[in-house]
This record gives structure tokens, C-alpha cells and sequence, in this order.
């Protein structure tokens, strides 16, 4: 279990710092696009090299592609709409928003595949919803100034998306989907998806030095995130993994506020408490 912790330890770790990368990126008017493009590039060549070096088999039969063609879609949509809100929230309430996706998880997991949702599950909805409308309601000086209501709710959105990903991987498992040809195609996703985006949304497909490190700086942390979970996951339960790795918002802010980002206050300290007691519950099996 201590391998499983360390692993989820090191996804956590990730997370929050490609949560950081997403937000200095968007701190000016760059393609969005090319960036997720040039992530998945590099996100792409590290998984490809890891399974050979590993000497992975590499299976893409009917089942594999079909569910990994649509997870892979509601992931880049998930990505996209995190690095837009990002360009008009703080780190810590993206984060937040974005990693509480197991909110969205639990809750569709109830309507489609009939899991059960018991006394702490829910609770650990409320507490989750009421770190985030901490964050929302007022402004670090404490006046009563909105956040961007746009920015709001792609980041929600992209937290929906992320937990749609979530419960249909889950999904693709179950029905014999490989989970490395999963992580395959989802690169590829990143790829296409991204070029899309830059082409018909912002109709900017230029790779600049700028962009191209950010995407190497961002695939590699993407690589990290996806593979050290899986590893963590391997080797240890989820009820233990899952919550660790999703207490990445966490990192982001204290990463956010060293870098000189945005600053602390005792309202976020409160949210990012309620966060992560609600990640907690809702990991509960009882």
C-alpha cells in the first residue's frame, strides 16, 4: 500500500502542476488549441516510448477504439474548457471546481449505473458544493464582486466532462477495453481535438518557441498524472488512491500563491478544508 500512496502522491503532485501550467498560459492571448495540440504531441511520444520500454503489448481491438474515441473526446473537451475559465479564475477555484469532477462521477454513476449513494456520499456532495460557493460568492477584499460568470461555468462544465470521462472509462474496463490503448487514443484525442479547436474555433494553427514549451512542460505532467495513477491503482484500492490524487487542488493553490499567482485568504483556506473533506466522503463504501 505504501507503493500505491506513493504513486498517487506523485499524480497529486502532477495534477496540481499542470493545473498551474494551464492557468500562466492563460495569462495571455495565446491559441488554446495549438497548446492542447502540442500537450497530446508530447503526452503521445512518452506513452508510446514507455510502453515499449516496459515491453507492453499495445491491444486496439473494436472495443478499445470505440470507447476510447469517446472518452478521449469529453477529455480534450474537459481540458479545453479548464484552460479557457482558467483565463478568468484563480487557480484555486478552477482547480477546485475541476477536481471535485468525483461530485459529477458519483452523482451520474447513481442515474446510469444504478451505484449505490449512501449518507456520507451525499454529504460529501453539500460540502463540496459549499467549498465552491465560498470561493464564488466574494472577492479576496471582501467585496461582493461577481466572478465571471462565463469563466464559471466552463469550469464547471469541464469538471462535468471530466467526470462523464471518469464513469465511461470505468465503463470501457468493464466491457474489456485495454486501458493502454485507452491512454493511446486519448493522447491522439489531445492531437486532433487541440488542431480542431486552433483551426475552426480560433483559426490560429502556429506553433511558436512559447507554445512549444508549455507543451512539452504540460505533456510530460499529463504523461505523469495519467500513468502514475494507474500505478497507484495497481497496486493499491481506489477508495485509498482516488481521493489522494483528487486533493491535487490543493498543491495548485499553494504553487499558485509561491509563484506569486494570486494570494491567500482565510476563505480559501475554509474551501480547500471543505474540498478536501469532501473528496474524503466520498470515497466512503459505507
Amino acid at each position: 500500500m505504501t507503493y500505491a500512496i506513493f504513486f498517487a502522491l506523485v499524480s497529486l503532485a502532477a495534477a496540481g502542476c499542470l493545473d498551474v501550467t494551464f492557468r500562466r498560459f492563460s495569462l495571455k492571448e495565446r491559441s488554446r488549441g495549438m497548446y492542447v495540440f502540442g500537450c497530446g504531441f508530447v503526452w503521445l511520444v512518452l506513452q508510446l516510448t514507455y510502453l515499449t520500454i516496459t515491453d507492453t503489448q499495445i491491444r486496439l481491438d473494436e472495443v478499445t477504439i470505440l470507447y476510447g474515441l469517446l472518452t478521449g473526446a469529453f477529455l480534450v473537451l474537459a481540458n479545453i474548457l479548464l484552460i479557457e475559465s482558467l483565463t478568468g479564475l484563480d487557480v484555486s477555484l478552477g482547480s477546485m471546481i475541476y477536481r471535485l469532477n468525483t461530485i459529477g462521477v458519483v452523482a451520474i454513476s447513481f442515474m446510469l449505473l444504478a451505484e449505490d449513494v449512501g449518507v456520507f456520499k451525499l454529504l460529501g456532495i453539500g460540502i463540496g458544493v459549499a467549498a465552491v460557493l465560498i470561493l464564488y460568492r466574494r472577492s479576496d477584499s471582501g467585496d461582493t464582486i461577481p466572478i465571471p460568470g462565463l469563466f464559471f461555468l466552463m469550469a464547471v462544465a469541464a469538471s462535468a466532462f471530466r467526470a462523464i470521462y471518469g464513469v465511461v472509462s470505468k465503463v470501457a474496463l468493464e466491457q474489456g477495453a485495454a486501458a493502454e490503448g485507452l491512454l493511446i487514443i486519448a493522447a491522439i484525442s489531445w492531437i486532433v481535438g487541440g488542431f480542431a479547436y486552433a483551426a475552426f474555433r480560433e483559426r490560429r494553427v502556429r506553433i511558436t518557441g512559447k507554445k512549444a514549451a508549455y507543451a512539452v512542460v504540460s505533456g510530460t505532467l499529463a504523461f505523469a498524472v495519467v500513468n502514475a495513477l494507474i500505478e497507484a491503482l495497481k497496486n493499491g484500492e481506489a477508495s485509498v488512491v482516488v481521493p489522494i490524487a483528487n486533493l491535487s487542488f490543493a498543491v495548485a493553490m499553494l504553487l499558485s500563491v509561491f509563484l506569486g499567482m494570486e494570494q491567500l485568504s482565510s476563505r480559501k483556506y475554509i474551501a480547500i478544508g471543505c474540498a478536501a473533506l469532501s473528496v474524503f466522503l466520498m470515497a466512503q463504501t459505507a
